[in-house]
């Protein structure tokens, strides 16, 4: 079973969303710990999107560590400048679940 952690950036914008989307948020994590490949792949296998009405979640399966990293949400209308972003930032994500994995241990 995987391991599903919310960056510090993914638990701000979550905050924003409305109480309606948030809920269904929520209940995501328990869905990743099962099936982490539910979400729409972008570009690349571990790079995955899952949308919530007119929202998404972008997240990072990194399977070798048994983990899920929620980096962040997004809408229509800014979701290609968001996968850019997270793209960019992929050797950093990977240093922060690895560090999340040895301090689990």
């Amino acid at each position: 079973m995987f391991r599903v952690v919310g960056t510090e950036t993914y638990l701000k914008e979550l905050e924003k969303w409305p109480k309606p989307y948030r809920e269904v948020a929520d209940r995501l994590p328990k869905q990743l710990m099962l099936n982490p490949l539910v979400g729409k792949p972008l570009g690349y296998p571990f790079l995955r999107e899952k949308r919530i009405r007119e929202k998404r979640v972008y997240y990072l399966v990194y399977p070798d560590l048994l983990l899920v990293l929620l980096v962040a949400t997004s809408g229509k209308k800014d979701q290609q400048p968001t996968i850019d972003h997270i793209k960019a930032k992929l050797p950093e994500f990977r240093k922060e679940a690895e560090n999340l994995v040895k301090q689990a241990f």
